[in-house]
């Protein structure tokens, strides 16, 4: 997909990849990742490089958000993202109540995955649904596009989403958005 951007994940499309992990053997993590990606826009390294250290409190239990610290993000661009419901929820339910530590985000044979598997597993996911220009980008970009659309009606800016999504300038951020024609319609028609 040189020089095209992944395409938006709507929310019909995202409860659809919900449904089709749900019955899998690995229900629970598959559920994490997709949740990862679109409700915390991770980076399909970050995902795969994700420990339960970063997303656990001092008492063991799954914190109000994400902890990526510089050494596993792009560019040094750590950030604390709190955590949407959903997301929280299946953290809390991949965890169980055992003492984790390690990897969150494990492969069927007990490591950690690898950011090009992790990248694969949602090629795989996006095939098998028919999503055509949907990638592990995908997710990421809709949380951005998502939050941006949201900043205002929330107090607050363009500096917040750039910095949820731990970017370096704003301009990289506003290349992550997509635009909304029948919003932009509505704008004008408010003015």
């Amino acid at each position: 997909m040189p020089g095209r951007q992944a395409k938006l994940i709507t929310p019909p499309m995202l409860r659809r990849m919900l449904r089709q992990v749900g019955s899998r053997r690995t229900k629970k993590r598959d559920r994490v990742m997709i949740l990862l990606s679109a409700k915390a826009g991770l980076r399909a390294a970050e995902i795969a490089k994700l420990e339960w250290s970063m997303v656990l409190d001092a008492r063991g239990k799954v914190a109000d958000s994400l902890s990526i610290p510089d050494a596993i993000a792009k560019k040094r661009g750590g950030r604390r993202i709190p955590l949407h419901p959903d997301l929280r929820r299946a953290l809390v339910l991949l965890k169980g109540g055992a003492p984790f530590d390690g990897a969150v985000i494990r492969s069927t044979r007990g490591g950690s995955m690898r950011p090009s598997s992790i990248v694969n597993w949602f090629a795989f996911l996006f095939r098998d649904l028919g999503y055509d220009g949907c990638s592990s980008h995908s997710g990421r970009r809709t949380f951005i596009t998502t939050a941006a659309r949201n900043a205002v009606k929330t107090g607050c800016s363009l500096r917040d989403v750039q910095m949820l999504a731990g970017h370096k300038s704003i301009e990289v951020t506003q290349g992550y958005i997509d635009g909304d024609t029948p919003a932009q319609r509505r704008l004008v028609a408010r003015l």
